[in-house]
């Protein structure tokens, strides 16, 4: 079989087609491809150059009605849809929706002039066309405001404070008016781009011959007339191979009629195949997953007298009947095969479970011959049955024909016409464009290759296995041929192999091999004699390793089984493949969604997949390769073979340390890790294995904090403006002692944009038929349009010649530097309202650095987590337009997270091609009890003892209780529900009017609570890389995951243990507990006998932490890094160690689990319990629910789980256990409660990770808005009314986030900054960045404010989960930036002024009870940040210690900025523990000296913004201590 070379271009031209009619493309307008005009010549498209904008929506002035298109399409949803539009309809339409644009640009300009139009810029002029001389700003326009910002960033920041302080409630809201009003421009702008692709498409449509319309003629015949329906799923790129085998049936012959559609045409096309299955004889359907659809179909086909249904979900395909032969009998007869022929079947393949369906394809094969032998009625049925799938499966328009030929023979009238002979394709085999046929195995094809291959023998040369679809080969899918030429000419030799999908990994087990098996000479019975040895494997069929297509409905349950092959073969494995579900228009605008995700994505990465690369999709019913991703995918190919190849000393490795927020000592720091330790150990680890690191360096000599500090001197802004030899002069201070040098560079604007260009030449051929082509200087343009011309520009590490500073320590062949801030110059304005900013000018440069001039083999990434990943471009599948691919380029790139991060990791993974290398966690600690907490507890001690005796306690407890804050926790009353006021607190003096039995019940609530406190866990310290743990941190792992269920006898026996077998530790722990005065004999040794056992396998895992360096090492050779699932030890066990692997996520089909459904059922329960108990016995009407990626696949949905039951709905699963739907639970089964409406929050890693839920959700509530149930029982219904009313559209959204591909609420910049005046402005920018709702169909992003705030302003109270130990609400920035500040957006949004409650679920703890959240952030408070234990342990960890500490002082400004939450005791015992205490202090100073200087600085500013009232003489020392601080940094003392 020949496949042609055949020009992308003009393959692009002569034969894309839409897959649909115009009028179902209406139906779901965003899904349109865009394809028709992307030929344009680029003198007529100044504007194409950038990619679509976000589809969103504001509330303004226009906000209130739908928009044309909406009320268009509503219409259309009532007509029949065989009524055909005229584009001349749609043109008006577009004029219309233009006149809008133009109407509301006018009055973005009006507000910005209103805002600005009594400001002055003293001592300032800037350019005229921006409306502004000498100071005078009247005018001010959109346009002349952001090139303020770019241009003269001083002069903006003095614009804005001055309209802060003289008008800040009309700056306030000219904020508010202007996001919105921008966010209505960018939905109107999205519509006008659908709305043209659409006009474009009705155009083509119209134009379409008469052989898509073969399934709509009529044909005579009357009753002798067999009619047949076939639908097919996921291959709609065979829709015109089916309707050329209508069209030839219908000549063969007459009395057939075959009607064709794909699983696309069951929504446009409903009448007309609900018409169709009605008059069929005869249902064929393959490849049918969703749910909906299979519900659907199985209610209709089930009356057809033969069914026939291959490879679907098994709910559909159970409906199989031909004869007596039946899938899935009902009345008593069973089903399938009959019992001879069962066994038969296990008689095919090998005895694997694993092989099991490839024997079930090879009996395919041979069962029509042996079933002949066998008798019986359903033998013969059964043997006609495997004839149908036989031609079915070959292929091709000649079996398909004579499939149906068959059919019809045998079941209804003979036809006279013999069904020609099966022709046959191998179910595996090799091809190649210039070779004519096929070769039986990839040996016979390499021997060919080697004499006649375009890059023949040629060993320099990568070999890669490129897995490719066997269906594709038979139907001569175009891409293949272009394929394989494509990384022929990127110097890669491709061993192309087809299989039918299920055999992926027979395959690379016994036909393919690699160096490092070989020399392992691993024990593989099944590895053939001559497998041909391949540097790399490339799947372009996704799914799972194992199964493939067929194995997607097992979880990765054989996930285990491709781990052990890919392991034994120790080589890359990748996942690239064109678009088969979803077409390219929506790639390039939405990024990769739904199924496809998972195909591509999550399953593969259960087996180790890494640097996942799309290679084209659909247009129309076609697939198109886009040549220039087949490029990237090819070179980092080499890349990798590279590493494999190359000696170490000849490789230059790159890593990459975080200064993120810049200037408060952050540089060097990542979560959860000592990098200056870690990287020490790396850098010894390297010099090791023989890297070169310079002759100078000893071993052990490398000092990692010298290395950070050497780093932080080359972030002064002298030293940059000062440039390459500003950066050298400095040298490298301390780390010059063991060889390291300080090294820079300068891009200047001209180099970069070289950089950054495309060459000229490139044209369809290699974008593909993307909806638009690119310019060349497509990426510049971009850049210039967010920070100015290059030319001029002067900002961000630039020096005084406006080129990009780029610098480093380098040790010979390894460099070291800071990940360039993510930074915004100037206003906040520009963070608040653009949406699709670009990485400055030398964060490009930096990475272009890297890859160009340094030229690094790989970069490492070190730590959780840097920034690449987050850059702008699509939300999942890079294109050549996204940022991170831009950037990241070839490298390939190790990442170094944290293994209880499997959410944020996936970004790294997916998005950055990191791979991923786990690290362990700190070990946990117990907080127990300091100063006047521990002063407390023995007093209450001692009062418990002898109340009657120690009545005199009661004031000096009493006092206690108030200086610790602990009467907030432990109120003598809590408030009455129907009390305003707050709880009782007991003076020293009320206190003695208190009765005894009273007061002695209050000192056991106190003496409880104390025990929580002093029993609460935290994480102690930071990692360090690579290192195992002591005998006395390895106990306090165990002792946390234990807890009670394991002795304090055991957990330090086991500790201790030193090689000791199972059997010796069990004897001594007998010994002992024999030997103990409180002895319970053997029984106690015999309960604990399993948690032993368990324990010693946990020992065990925790000391192969040394995984950890050997992974780095192991991925810069080039090698497969074992994938695992990420968790952590409290959760999960076991099962995520050891650490050191490639963590990934999930299965997000079956979300929430049993389990989670279970615990977050009882979380939903307690949560309205504890609200009625404080609200008179009312039920909230809405409660805001935060879902994030973490929380989410770490309790593996109990989030979910959480809205579920507030909802009142219950998850649908199919046989396989996959979630199918979120059901409601009807009224009567809710036990009189009703429905709450619930506001869902996603972070960003959700929205992407789990888009799946996210459509499942949004069904949910619109069935839950449409159901005919009364308003006060659904709550949900009553608010989706509500706004209907008021002319809101898509009045079910309920699923909100930040626009797509964007991450953060934003608010943790402005506190960081401190760019903010009150806690409400903080409650609006969350708002304005949350507005954007997602869910089905064309909802991937719309902005819609007004439907937010009708929630908001309903929201009774805010719920969030806390996953892990290591990240409670104290610890980092996120929790404030979005619970607190969602908090905040609802009481803005509301109009009684009521407070909004918000719950707190610690899901890390057996029991997931809800807290308020002040009670928790005492609690946390309590245990951490003002505990001795924590605050030591954490300043012992150096510059990273330092840094952590500065941040929870940052995190206490943000949880009183948004909540309200400013205790004095908090921050009086705050500054005692770090400020005031002079060793503390010192120690910090010296180990960070700007994370000391913030820690100040946030001291006083609650101080200044009235959170804090510090005595005068405290005052006065913080601010000397800051003024010196100050005095330090900017170099006057040292």
């Amino acid at each position: 079989m020949v496949f042609a070379k055949a020009n992308l271009a003009q393959n692009a031209m002569s034969s894309s087609r839409p897959c649909s009619a115009c009028r179902g493309l209406l139906r779901n307008l965003h899904r349109a491809p865009v394809y028709a005009h992307y030929h344009t010549a680029r003198s007529s498209r100044a504007t194409d150059t950038a990619l679509p904008r976000p589809h969103v929506v504001c509330k303004s002035a226009f906000a209130k009605l739908q928009s044309e298109t909406e009320l268009f399409l509503e219409r259309l949803e009532e007509e029949s849809a065989e009524v055909s539009i005229a584009a001349s309809d749609l043109r008006s339409q577009l004029v219309q929706l233009e006149s809008q644009l133009h109407q509301l640009q006018a009055h973005i300009n009006a507000l910005y002039t209103g805002a600005f139009s009594h400001e002055v810029l003293s001592h300032t002029t800037y350019d005229k066309d921006a409306n502004a001389v000498n100071g005078d700003i009247t005018g001010l326009t959109e346009e002349a405001f952001g090139r303020l910002g770019r241009t003269r960033p001083e002069a903006m920041k003095q614009l804005l404070r001055d309209k802060e302080r003289g008008d800040p409630k009309g700056w306030a809201l000219a904020q508010h008016h202007i996001q919105t009003a921008k966010l209505q421009r960018t939905r109107l702008s999205r519509e006008i781009e659908d709305l043209k692709s659409t006009i474009m498409q009705a155009d083509v449509e119209a134009s379409r011959d008469d052989m898509d319309d073969v399934a709509d003629r009529v044909l005579l015949g009357g009753k002798d007339t067999v009619s047949i329906c076939l639908i097919t799923g996921f291959e709609s790129f065979n829709m015109s191979l089916y309707n050329k085998v209508a069209k030839e049936l219908s000549g063969k012959l007459p009395n057939v009629r075959l009607q064709v559609f794909s699983d696309r045409d069951l929504e446009p096309k409903r009448a007309q195949i609900e018409a169709a299955l009605d008059g069929a004889d005869v249902f064929f359907g393959s490849l049918l997953f969703d749910y909906d659809q299979v519900e659907w179909l199985k209610a209709r086909v089930d009356k057809i007298p033969v069914r026939l249904v291959f490879e679907s979900a098994l709910e559909l395909m159970s409906s199989t009947q031909i004869g007596t032969f039946q899938m899935g009998a009902s009345g008593g007869k069973s089903k399938g095969p009959p019992p001879a022929v069962k066994k038969l079947l296990g008689l095919f393949g090998s005895q694997r479970e694993e092989d099991r369906m490839v024997g079930y394809l090879s009996f395919l094969k041979i069962g029509p011959k042996l079933l002949k032998f066998l008798p019986g009625q359903k033998a013969k049925d059964l043997r006609n049955w495997l004839t149908v799938y036989s031609y079915w499966n070959q292929g091709g328009q000649a079996n398909v024909v004579s499939m149906f030929a068959h059919l019809v023979d045998h079941y209804f009238k003979p036809t006279g016409v013999a069904p020609a002979k099966l022709l046959e394709t191998p179910a595996t085999g090799c091809l190649h464009p210039e070779y004519q046929g096929f070769f039986a195995s990839p040996a016979q094809y390499i021997k060919w290759y080697n004499k006649h291959g375009p890059l023949g023998s040629d060993p320099t040369h990568p070999t890669v296995a490129v897995l490719l679809y066997r269906k594709h080969v038979i139907t001569e899918q175009l891409y293949i041929g272009q394929l394989i030429s494509c990384m022929e000419a990127q110097g890669v030799r491709p061993i192309p192999i087809f299989i039918n999908g299920i055999e992926a990994h027979t395959v690379v087990r016994d036909l393919l091999t690699s160096t490092s098996e070989q020399a392992s000479k691993s024990n593989n019975p099944t590895l053939k004699a001559d497998a041909v040895a391949v540097d790399a494997v490339v799947s372009t069929i996704g799914f799972p390793l194992v199964g493939g297509p067929a194995g997607t409905m097992e979880g990765g349950r054989q996930a285990d089984v491709a781990k052990a092959i890919l392991t034994a073969k120790n080589i890359p494995y990748m996942v690239a493949a064109p678009l088969l579900i979803q077409d390219m228009a929506s790639w390039i605008r939405d990024g990769i969604a739904g199924l496809q995700s998972v195909v591509l994505y999550s399953l593969p990465e259960l087996d180790g997949a890494i640097d996942t690369v799309p290679l084209g999709g659909l247009v129309g019913d076609n697939i198109f390769l886009v040549s220039e991703r087949v490029n990237r995918l090819s070179q980092r190919i080499k890349k990798w073979v590279h590493l494999r190849r190359s000696q170490p000393q000849e490789r230059k490795v790159a890593i990459l340390v975080y200064g993120f927020p810049p200037g408060v000592g952050a540089t060097g720091t990542a979560a959860l890790l000592n990098v200056p330790a870690s990287l020490a150990q790396l850098l010894e680890q390297l010099q090791q294995q023989g890297y070169d690191l310079g002759p100078a360096v000893a071993a052990g000599s490398v000092d990692g904090e010298a290395i950070v500090t050497a780093l932080k001197m080359q972030e002064e802004q002298r030293a940059i403006y000062e440039g390459k030899a500003g950066i050298e002069k400095r040298g490298a201070g301390e780390a010059e002692a063991f060889g390291a040098v300080a090294t820079a560079a300068e891009i200047d604007h001209t180099r970069l944009k070289g950089m950054l260009t495309y060459p000229p030449e490139w044209g369809p051929t290699e974008w593909g038929p993307i909806p638009f082509l690119p310019e060349p200087d497509v990426l510049v343009s971009s850049m210039e349009r967010q920070w100015g011309d290059l030319a001029a520009y002067r900002g961000i590490a630039t020096s005084a010649s406006g080129s990009a500073v780029v610098s480093g320590i380098q040790l010979g062949n390894v460099w070291i530097g800071v990940q360039p801030a993510l930074g915004v110059e100037g206003d906040p304005m520009r963070l608040l309202f653009d949406r699709d900013l670009t990485p400055h000018p030398q964060y490009a440069a930096f990475y272009k650095w890297l890859q160009q001039d340094f030229q690094a083999d790989a970069v490492v990434h070190f730590g959780m987590h840097g920034t690449v990943e987050w850059l702008p471009g699509a939300p999942l599948g890079n294109s050549g337009l996204s940022w991170s691919d831009v950037l990241l380029g070839d490298m390939p790139n190790v990442y170094v997270y944290a293994a209880n991060n499997p959410s944020e990791s996936i970004l790294a993974k997916r998005r950055g091609y990191g791979t991923i290398v786990s690290h362990n966690v700190p070990p946990y600690a117990r907080a127990g009890l300091y100063k006047q907490l521990a002063t407390l507890k023995g007093l209450v001690e001692e009062y418990r003892e002898k109340p009657e005796a120690n009545q005199t306690l009661r004031a000096p407890i009493i006092q206690n209780l108030a200086q610790t804050g602990l009467d907030r926790d432990c109120p003598f009353r809590r408030a009455c529900a129907d009390a305003a006021a707050e709880p009782e607190l007991l003076t020293a003096e009320s206190a003695e009017g208190v009765s005894e039995d009273e007061f002695s019940e209050y000192v056991s609530r106190i003496y409880q609570y104390l025990q929580v406190v002093e029993t609460r866990l935290f994480s102690e310290g930071l990692h360090v890389l690579g290192q195992p743990p002591a005998p006395d941190k390895l106990g306090q792992y165990l002792e946390a995951y234990f807890g009670d269920s394991l002795s304090p006898e055991a957990v330090e026996v086991v500790s201790n243990s030193n090689g000791e077998s199972l059997e010796a530790i069990k004897a001594k722990l007998q010994r002992i507990y024999s030997q103990s005065e409180t002895s319970t004999s053997g029984s106690r040794g015999q309960e604990e006998e399993q948690k032993v056992s368990e324990a010693v396998q946990i020992k065990g895992l925790l000391h192969q932490n040394t995984e950890e360096m050997r992974s780095i090492l192991r991925a810069l050779n080039g090698e497969y890094i074992e994938p695992q699932a990420g968790g952590d030890l409290l959760r999960d066990g076991a099962g995520v160690l050891p650490t050191g692997r490639n963590i990934h996520a999930l299965d997000p089909y079956r979300m929430p689990s049993q389990a989670a459904l279970e615990r977050g059922g009882a979380a939903g329960k307690a949560i309205l319990k504890a609200h009625r108990d404080a609200n008179n016995g009312t039920y909230p009407e809405t409660v805001a629910v935060n879902l994030w990626g973490l929380d989410a696949i770490k309790t593996k949905g109990e989030s979910v789980a959480i809205v579920l039951y507030l909802v009142g709905a219950r998850p649908l699963r199919e046989a396989t256990g996959r979630v199918a739907r979120y059901e409601l639970i009807p009224l009567e089964e809710l036990g009189g409660r009703p429905r709450v409406d619930v506001l869902c929050n996603m972070s960003g890693i959700f929205r992407d990770s789990f888009q799946n839920v996210v459509e499942l959700l949004d069904d949910l509530f619109k069935r839950a808005a449409h159901a005919s149930e009364p308003a006060d029982r659904n709550f949900i219904r009553k608010h989706s009314s509500a706004m209907t009313q008021q002319g809101l559209a898509n009045s079910s959204a309920r699923l909100f986030s930040n626009p797509a591909g964007d991450y953060g609420s934003m608010v943790n910049e402005r506190v960081g900054s401190s760019q903010w005046e009150n806690g409400s402005e903080l409650g609006d920018t969350w708002a304005s960045r949350n507005a954007f709702s997602y869910g089905r169909g064309s909802e991937r992003g719309t902005a819609r404010p007004e439907v937010l705030e009708a929630l908001l302003s309903t929201t009774d109270r805010v719920v969030q989960e806390i996953d892990s130990v290591e990240y409670g609400l104290t610890d980092i920035q996120e929790y404030y930036a979005n619970t607190g500040a969602l908090k905040k957006a609802a009481e803005n949004a509301r109009k009684d002024g009521k407070s909004v409650a918000c719950s707190i679920i610690e899901t890390f703890g057996k029991d997931a009870v809800p807290q308020e959240l002040s009670d928790v952030l005492r609690l946390e408070y309590r245990s951490k940040l003002l505990n001795p234990k924590w605050a030591q342990a954490m300043a012992d960890q150096g510059s990273g210690g330092a840094f952590e500490i500065s941040q929870r002082m940052t995190a206490m400004i943000g949880w009183g900025a948004t909540t309200g939450f400013a205790e004095k005791w908090v921050f009086d015992q705050a500054a005692e523990t770090y400020a005031l205490n002079p060793e503390m202090a010192d120690k910090l100073r010296k180990n960070n000296p700007q994370a000391f200087s913030n820690l100040l600085k946030r001291m006083l500013e609650a101080s200044g913004r009235g959170m804090w009232t510090p005595d005068e003489a405290t005052l006065d020392q913080l601010k000397s201590m800051y003024s010196d601080m100050d005095a330090q940094l900017e170099g006057v003392n040292t």
